[in-house]
């Protein structure tokens, strides 16, 4: 396979891998933000990558703010180029956890034989349990918990979840890579689960409590062992911004009180009532 090149082969144990992507379903960087948080708190290392040349459409017609995004990344400073980047497709590993990571940007072709690379690593060390974790823009407040939908390969797997606060996702629409990757993965008897944070549509920034949420729920599902307490003072300063710039815009933050409302009464009918609705918020009493 000349598109996937492993450069060592460390020793793991039927290991759990865990996917992220840039581009489709990465809004607030959740999906290569978890990625990269697990990869430098685990101090895992790399160990194999796919090659880019043959998966991205790098030059076709459009108006150049609607292609730049499919450009490699280049940049000149004083007059001198100091760098050239074209996508990267890596992974790394972890022995304490038994874990195989894998950070990439989703293929604009070739979607078979990209997915072909990421099961190849998975057939080379016997993975089992493949997990992808990205997020969608919807009407839900920053002032709320992020609300995580998910969907598997077989039906075995939502037995795992019941207990977890998971919405099983109802969807029918343009498909994403995880998507096929999970047809595949169900072909292969591989059990593969997909947890999807809904973020606010308003904020166009990286997200720390998305990415947070999403981990906690591969804690969860897949025995890792992280502590994940620094997130909270990020996540912490994330939200202060945001509470600040919304009071700086009425019309904004009138949309907000309204989304909050929706949220809490959704809840209310979805959980049963107020006491679910202050354990869900971490509240004890009032």
């Amino acid at each position: 396979m000349e598109d996937l090149k492993i450069h060592q082969k460390p020793i793991l144990k039927n290991p759990k891998m865990i996917l992220g992507f840039s581009g489709w379903m990465d809004g607030g960087n959740v999906s290569t933000g978890a990625i990269s948080y697990l990869k430098n708190k685990l101090h895992a290392k790399k160990f194999a990558e796919i090659d880019e040349q043959p998966f991205y459409l790098f030059n076709f017609p459009g108006a150049m703010e609607e292609i730049a995004q499919f450009r490699p990344n280049a940049e000149i400073k004083d007059g001198l180029l100091i760098g050239f980047n074209y996508p990267k497709n890596e992974f790394f590993y972890d022995t304490r956890n038994n874990l195989i990571l894998f950070s990439g940007k989703e293929p604009n072709i070739s979607w078979k034989a990209y997915a072909a690379c990421l099961f190849k690593i998975a057939e080379e060390f016997q993975v089992k349990k493949i997990c992808f974790s990205g997020s969608v823009a919807g009407l839900i407040p920053h002032s709320r918990r992020v609300r995580i939908s998910c969907y598997f390969s077989s039906k075995n797997q939502k037995i795992n979840v019941n207990n977890h606060d998971i919405r099983f996702s109802n969807y029918r629409g343009p498909a994403s890579l995880t998507t096929l990757l999970t047809k595949i993965a169900s072909e292969k008897n591989i059990e593969m689960t997909n947890f999807v944070a809904e973020i606010p549509m308003y904020i166009q920034t990286q997200n720390p409590k998305g990415i947070k949420a999403v981990i906690e729920k591969m804690i969860q599902t897949m025995d890792i062992d992280i502590d994940l307490s620094d997130l909270d003072k990020e996540i912490s300063t994330f939200e202060k911004r945001i509470d600040n710039l919304v009071q700086q815009q009425p019309q904004l933050s009138e949309q907000v009180k309204k989304l909050e409302k929706n949220y809490d009464e959704a809840y209310f009918d979805e959980k049963g009532g107020f006491e679910e609705w202050l354990k869900h918020h971490g509240i004890d009493k009032l």
